[in-house]
């Protein structure tokens, strides 16, 4: 652990950072003019994918080699697109990079119309049919999945032309996020505000996600507040946004005739509807636990007024400062990674040494962090705003679960079947991070420093359970709004959010203040433009808790398990891939699992406060 603080905010210059901590883009395309070659060979190919129209039908031998060229296509495309947005995400105010991107959605979008009439076809060649021709052709079966899901999703599939206006539609479906991404990161107004000790600071999305977890509580208020209130101002744009990413959504339910907007999001990976009401059911019944959290954290902070949202992002333990330096973190992250044996470290230690990671913030680098898995042939990528701080470090061995799962699931699985399905997308991630967890508290006997890891532990509950399932019902309240046809507006979702909320957080019964300008905080959350993406996050967490105590306790079958699932991309539904694994999200078991583990972190908690 460093006693060095890193420089925060995202306004130091991109050509002072050492080469060491930015990725190598070189290993997809060598320079700009190697992607573009790539491009256009591949748009000169599209037109060829129709001419297997009419005949997938003819012979198992045919339809092997339309499949293999549509997914020999498909990764191409993937790949070039991984590059315009990663060289994008660099610096979202170059406008080269922008324009790239709107190239490779309409590729895309080209792409879709081509093959836009193969699952239409299939489908009237029928399951027997199909299944005759995986028995005798070798080739197809790879694809044997994606054949018998097309005969799943039969009653949701259009015909040839529905499906082309569909696809057509794709580069203006997705307007609302990309005007969101470019506001946001590149032309919002950010404001500045002077701290109590006198420095100024940009209150932009980085800048924000560091300065409300300051120890002093008037400058987290300020920040917070400052944050909110200017994204209020531009209410009414975030508000059209969001309604054109709703009317997205809806358009694409209602031609393919889904019931709601939430079925037509989980059917694809087949996930059942009462997944995501009984997490949100479930949460609701575990409120007064999270409560108990609030309290205890307002005990920790030594608040003697009430609790309020601009306290829940401070230093649980404010005497507490823990720093690392990256190479810190990195020996950290793979101290704690060892219970999943040599190759696993293995492969971490080379996304360190080989430039796989963008680590640190610069000017107009997109916010957050991300791993970039959809480069089948290369290896996978991640950016990060690295700041040096626990949450920072956890933050990297979140990054680094997901490009372990597209490791192991491109290296394992042929690339139709590795691309994994969302919903078992953040397990890997949290796995890492509970892994990290344990092994720090195992190292750490010091009162104070173990209280604010036991806090941490809290917190990542608070953050991915909690919230995460908070806005998975700001988000299903905002699509049963639009589904009974009443407006979709700025205002309208300002109400909601803080409605949903005040409730999570006991506004009510005095637990924690939520305060008036808190109703814009959804227009800052890139992640509803996703659809129904977010609750993944919380049944994730609770997953990656009841497989990763297996590990954590020497169960070597258990490693198996999982490292099996790592590698199983999407050779099944996730809800399977899970079971598999050893855990059924289908009941309240995972769930229920994580809360008790919480009461006990609390109990400890409580434990260490009354001898100290």
């Amino acid at each position: 652990m460093s006693g060095a603080t890193l420089t925060a905010g995202q306004d130091r210059d991109r050509s002072a950072i050492g080469d060491k901590y930015k990725w190598n883009l070189t290993d997809l395309y060598s320079d700009l003019a190697a992607w573009r070659a790539a491009k256009e060979a591949i748009a000169r190919e599209l037109p060829r994918l129709r001419t297997y129209q009419g005949k997938l039908g003819s012979s198992a031998q045919l339809l092997a080699d339309a499949l293999e060229d549509t997914s020999r296509l498909d990764k191409e495309i993937a790949r070039l697109s991984v590059y315009a947005g990663m060289l994008a995400d660099q610096d979202t105010r170059e406008a080269g990079p922008q324009g790239m991107q709107q190239e490779m959605q309409q590729l895309a979008a080209d792409f879709k119309v081509q093959v836009a009439y193969v699952e239409p076809e299939l489908l009237h060649v029928g399951i027997d049919t199909l299944e005759q021709f995986i028995d005798s052709e070798p080739r197809l079966a790879i694809y044997s999945f994606y054949l018998h899901d097309i005969a799943r999703r039969a009653a949701h599939t259009l015909s040839d032309a529905e499906e082309k206006i569909l696809a057509d539609a794709m580069p203006l479906a997705a307007s609302g996020h990309n005007v969101y991404n470019i506001l946001a990161n590149a032309d919002f107004p950010y404001p500045t505000i002077t701290l109590s000790d006198g420095r100024t600071a940009k209150v932009d999305p980085s800048g924000y996600a560091e300065l409300r977890t300051l120890t002093n509580r008037h400058d987290r208020e300020q920040a917070m507040s400052t944050f909110f209130q200017a994204l209020g101002t531009f209410n009414r744009t975030f508000g059209t946004m969001m309604n054109a990413n709703v009317q997205r959504v809806a358009f694409y339910a209602k031609t393919r005739k889904y019931s709601s907007h939430l079925e037509s999001a989980l059917d694809g990976p087949n996930i059942p509807v009462p997944v995501y009401t009984r997490l949100i059911d479930g949460i609701n019944r575990w409120l007064p636990s999270f409560h108990r959290y609030l309290k205890l954290r307002r005990k920790m902070m030594r608040i003697s007024d009430q609790l309020r949202y601009h306290d829940l992002y401070a230093p649980l333990v404010a005497e507490v400062e823990l720093t690392f330096t990256p190479e810190e973190a990195q020996q950290q992250i793979l101290d704690a990674l060892r219970p999943l044996g040599s190759e696993y470290c293995d492969v971490v230690r080379r996304s360190f040494n080989e430039r796989w990671i963008d680590l640190f913030p610069s000017a107009g680098k997109r916010s957050g962090a991300y791993s970039e898995g959809g480069a089948y042939d290369v290896h996978p990528y991640m950016l990060l705003n690295y700041l040096g701080q626990y949450n920072d470090v956890s933050t990297l061995a979140h990054e680094l679960g997901h490009t372990m799962h597209s490791y192991y699931s491109n290296t394992s699985q042929p690339y139709a079947l590795a691309n994994y399905p969302t919903f078992v997308a953040e397990v890997a991630s949290t796995f890492n991070e509970a892994l990290l967890i344990d092994r720090v508290l195992r190292d750490t006997t010091d009162a104070a420093t173990r209280l604010s890891l036991l806090g941490s532990f809290l917190e990542n509950i608070k953050a991915t359970v909690f919230r995460q399932t908070q806005f998975a019902e700001f988000e299903l309240r905002m699509h049963q709004t639009a589904e009974r046809g009443e407006p979709i507006t700025g205002e309208t979702l300002s109400r909601i959010y803080l409605d949903v909320t005040r409730k999570y957080y006991g506004h009510a019964d005095g637990i924690c203040m939520v305060d008036d300008y808190v109703r814009n905080e959804w227009s800052y959350i890139p992640h509803f433009y996703a659809g129904f993406y977010v609750f993944q996050y919380a049944t994730s967490f609770t997953a990656a808790e009841a497989l990763s105590e297996k590990v954590l306790a020497g169960d070597g079958e258990a490693r198996k398990r999982y490292l099996t699932f790592l590698g199983s991309g999407t050779s099944k539904y996730p809800i399977e891939l899970l079971k598999n694994a050893g855990v059924d999200m289908t009941t309240d078991e995972p769930l229920d699992f994580t809360m008790r583990k919480m009461i006990r972190v609390m109990d400890e908690i409580e434990q260490v406060l009354a001898k100290r």
